[in-house]
């Protein structure tokens, strides 16, 4: 009788949430078709706000800084009802705003908050949720200095978990004692960019109560945010990034910043203990070993801010651990699947219903659907069972001295030749076919089908250089033309004006957000995977080993992931190069770089003639490299 599995589930969740001796008087959650309903007033709900207690002085001015904390929760909500709680920690709700339309907190005469950012509040409260907007340590109405991703940051969002369930003391704006009557303990975290890094960080403390959570385009290595196995993206950003979100006076933190800037290791690029403490993965204050929560998974493989490497890593190792997991890929830059075209929808549903099961435990097959959402073109997308493409096969493509790309290694003793110049990517891959001293190009042939890569490519290269040390550059680009998503433009997204409303409204805070459509642009390249490296740093991201000039030695790194489509007919690239001017701050060091060429490759992940309507359910139907078979490359040197 599979229509009465909603009733069943209702009456399951409200049994559960009432005492037998109030059962008939006590308000009570109502699910149907596997998701809660609307069934608390938005606009008569408790909007009150408490300061967390979290353990440290980062002021240093002899208290122990309080996360300032604003909720809106369910009238009905307390002893009668205990709800579970949905948490945006944020540092920007006085500077940047939230969302594409950079929403920001709007107060009462109370200082309570009556506009909370984005739809979180309009659509989950009626349902029988907590919203908790925190200010992040050093950020907007919190005490404090922000600390970028290290102690501060981390802890004080683990305070509030802590005061949900009773470990930790919160005060009201008059000093008295708040306590946290009104909810059942269980959280989730989420959020974009800053504030979902908080919701990684947090999770890798392994505290108890919090349950799922939803990192958008987050962080989950400071390094790996700020470095590429040595190359530095941007100088002194950490202590830039703190004064920014921290809207006090400047003199106030500035000894925090000054320490940032100390410890940060600029001098040389290399992982130490600064980067150690915000390292999520394997770090000093928490790591993927430790996280209890579900993850759902939101990025974008265009993403060149909080470059994508961020979550495939993190993906890797929560599957390592079995964690139970979700994904969604995009094509687009920075961008919140809020905000992806035709798909807005289908991810509230989605997020609504991931909630339900975590935090309401509602039976509403979410787990036993595909893990993954894929977007492979600017109008497709797939499903699959996980991420990258479980029949994806790493190929070995090897580099030759006509400029070729090919399955067959290079003759021994076959090099090829470039200095280390700081070059922008245009010019890494301008005119090719024509020489140029920067860098050296291979491709393949015309392909004979469509190739989809989906994961991580490997450079795997042999270098001599004749000084100490290199920066090197290495781009995977297609070839040909085509109309794909234009992440440079917008970040990918026009703002309309027609709006859609997720939620109920009052006249403070309404539920209804513009729409976005998708920018598109017909160009006759794309690069597709980018990976950076500091030649010393080959051997260890913590120890610089200069290359003895003249000796060869073997340098290998990853690049950036994507999930992109070769299509047929167009021709796959490999670009080496020094210095990225685009992504790196760094000046070239004007290094001679030869590569042995018969000991060099790149490992493409590759799904030979996928068809874009559907995946193969297993990996049976791939017979492996043999289907790859190449045209004779062009007789043309890069």
């Amino acid at each position: 009788m599979p229509q009465l599995a909603p009733v069943i589930t209702a009456v399951a969740v409200t049994l559960a949430l009432a005492t037998p001796a109030q059962a008939a008087a006590d308000p009570a959650v109502t699910v149907a078709n596997g998701r809660t309903q609307p069934v608390f007033s938005y606009a008569d709900a408790v909007r009150e706000h408490v300061y967390v207690e979290s353990p440290l002085d980062g002021d240093a001015d002899g208290k122990l800084d309080r996360v300032r904390v604003d909720i809106i929760r369910p009238k009905e909500s307390g002893p009668g009802l205990k709800v579970p709680v949905i948490i945006d920690e944020s540092p920007y709700y006085d500077n940047s705003g939230r969302g594409n339309e950079a929403e920001r907190k709007v107060y009462d005469a109370a200082g309570n908050v009556v506009k909370f950012p984005l739809f979180y509040d309009n659509f989950f409260v009626p349902r029988g949720y907590a919203v908790l907007n925190v200010d992040m340590l050093g950020t907007t109405r919190s005490d404090g200095c922000p600390d970028v991703g290290g102690k501060a940051d981390v802890l004080g969002g683990k305070a509030v978990i802590d005061w949900l369930n009773g470990r930790a003391r919160a005060f009201r704006a008059d000093g008295s004692p708040a306590v946290a009557d009104w909810t059942s303990g269980k959280a989730a975290m989420i959020g974009k960019s800053y504030d979902g890094t908080l919701a990684n960080a947090v999770a890798a403390t392994g505290v108890d109560g919090l349950k799922t959570i939803v990192p958008i385009s987050a962080i989950s290595s400071w390094y790996k945010y700020q470095r590429s196995n040595g190359v530095i993206y941007n100088y002194n950003y950490a202590s830039w990034l703190a004064n920014y979100v921290d809207t006090d006076p400047e003199a106030k933190c500035q000894a925090v910043r000054d320490k940032m800037d100390a410890e940060d290791g600029d001098d040389t690029g290399n992982y130490n203990a600064f980067w150690a403490e915000r390292d999520y993965i394997k770090g000093l204050l928490g790591d993927v070993s430790k996280v209890k929560a579900s993850v759902f998974v939101a990025h974008t493989s265009n993403d060149l801010n909080v470059k994508p490497d961020n979550f495939s890593i993190w993906w890797q190792k929560l599957a390592q651990r079995n964690v139970p997991r979700k994904i969604w890929v995009g094509h687009y830059q920075h961008v919140d699947p809020f905000d992806f075209e035709g798909r807005r929808d289908l991810w509230v549903d989605t997020l609504h219903r991931w909630f339900d099961h975590w935090l309401y435990g509602v039976r509403n097959g979410i787990m036993n659907e595909p893990r993954a959402d894929v977007q492979l073109s600017p109008t497709q997308w797939v499903t699959q069972r996980d991420w990258p493409a479980p029949h994806a096969v790493k190929v070995p493509l090897s580099p030759a001295a006509d400029g070729s790309l090919g399955l067959i290694p290079a003759r021994r003793g076959t090099t090829a030749a470039f200095t280390d110049l700081r070059l922008s990517e245009e010019q890494m891959v301008a005119d090719i076919g024509t020489p140029q001293p920067g860098r050296v190009a291979f491709t393949t042939g015309a392909l004979p089908l469509d190739l989809r890569l989906s994961g991580t490519p490997t450079v795997d290269l042999r270098v001599a250089l004749d000084k100490p040390t290199s920066n090197l550059t290495a781009l995977l680009v297609d070839f040909g033309e085509d109309t794909r998503v234009d992440w440079r433009r917008g970040l990918g997204i026009t703002t309309i004006a027609e709006e859609s409303c997720h939620g109920e409204s009052t006249a403070q805070d309404d539920a209804c957000y513009k729409k976005t459509i998708t920018n598109v642009a017909t160009r006759p390249l794309e690069i597709v995977a980018r990976g950076w490296i500091d030649v010393q740093n080959r051997d260890s991201l913590t120890e610089q080993k200069p290359l003895p000039p003249g000796t060869f030695a073997k340098v290998s790194w990853d690049t950036l992931p994507h999930d992109y489509t070769f299509r047929k007919g167009h021709r796959l690239g490999l670009v080496i190069a020094g210095t990225d001017a685009n992504y790196s701050g760094e000046a070239g060091t004007g290094a001679r770089v030869t590569v042995d060429l018969a000991k060099s490759r790149v490992l493409v992940p590759l799904v030979a003639g996928t068809p874009l309507t559907s995946v193969p359910k297993d990996t049976s139907t791939f017979r492996g490299p043999a289907l790859l078979d190449l045209p004779e490359p062009e007789n043309t040197f890069f």
